[in-house]
């Protein structure tokens, strides 16, 4: 089985490019991922098979051989803390949410799902929120 590196992989898109050792580069999806596994950090050693796609050469059954280093716990919870917000800085983030969510809500109530154009901006502002929070 050809091996190589993660060139790149969009967990939200669900694709990205293996670079081969021998070879051009791979189109990977996440279905081809090992079981519990929704993305591949760049740099990740990783095994696979090929199969012949509609564009081009297309890994299957990706097995990862080694990750990356990842950074210190201390690096990661240091930089965690300054990338946080200030809770005077979320008070009015959250009061949004919480109204947005009514809104939302209501529609639901109303037996009809919300507008598309509406849902996508609320989607992306719980998205944000979440990260601020895991951050």
């Amino acid at each position: 089985m050809p091996t190589g590196k993660v060139k790149w992989f969009d967990a939200e898109k669900g694709f990205g490019f293996l670079s081969q050792e021998d070879g051009p580069d791979v189109y990977v999806r996440t279905d081809a991922l090992p079981e519990g596994t929704t993305a591949l950090k760049p740099g990740t050693r990783v095994e696979f098979g090929i199969a012949q796609g509609r564009r081009g050469d297309q890994a299957l059954q990706v097995r990862v051989l080694d990750a990356p280093v990842s950074v210190s716990r201390n690096q990661r919870e240091a930089k965690r803390s300054a990338s946080r917000k200030r809770p005077d800085e979320m008070v009015p983030i959250i009061e949004d949410l919480i109204r947005t969510l009514d809104d939302v809500g209501e529609a639901y109530r109303h037996g009809r799902h919300p507008d598309r154009k509406y849902a996508a901006p609320v989607a992306k502002l719980l998205r944000v929120l979440a990260d601020e929070l895991d951050a």
